[in-house]
């Protein structure tokens, strides 16, 4: 069926998600006292902001947004952080998008970082599609999928309803 989308994670599957995540991610870092959000612009910031609100809500660790922007087709290009390296120093890092395909964003994202002594580094994705050229894993995921190479899976994380869908 060309052009059908066929809906993977509902609203209210991907608060739930969003909020396990969040869990996850308090565990990992009980004994700390900051963790550094890193979203990879745009839908893994937004992702971010919503695991932040979470964390925010069910702890007491101080969550710190890092936008973190990548050129998705020319990823060897120069990335840009909303934070300078010095915030994330010896911190807590979990590097955030929403969908893991390939890995290549996440693998260039995560060389980034590792520029710097961190504490912990952890990703999470919302979606991880099990499609990977590079040996990058998502620490935290909220939903694996086995699809095919043609599938393209889209995450609404915007307006009033959430939505990730497969066409």
């Amino acid at each position: 069926m060309a052009g059908s989308k066929q809906v993977i994670l509902n609203h209210e599957e991907i608060n739930h998600k969003i909020r396990r995540i969040a869990y996850q991610i308090y565990e990992s870092n009980v004994d700390g006292n900051e963790v550094i959000l890193a979203g990879i612009d745009s839908n893994g910031y937004i992702l971010a902001q919503k695991l932040k609100a979470n964390l925010d809500q069910i702890s007491d660790l101080k969550s710190v947004l890092c936008k973190v922007v990548i050129d998705k087709k020319n990823p060897l290009n120069p990335i840009t952080t909303s934070i300078d390296a010095t915030a994330y120093s010896n911190t807590s890092v979990v590097l955030i998008d929403d969908v893991l395909n390939s890995g290549t964003t996440l693998i260039y994202g995560v060389k980034h970082f590792l520029n710097v002594p961190l504490k912990q580094f952890k990703t999470a994705v919302l979606v991880n599609r099990n499609h990977k050229k590079f040996p990058v894993k998502a620490d935290y995921k909220g939903i694996s999928l086995s699809t095919s190479l043609h599938e393209h899976v889209e995450v609404i994380l915007t307006g009033k309803v959430y939505e990730a869908f497969l066409n």
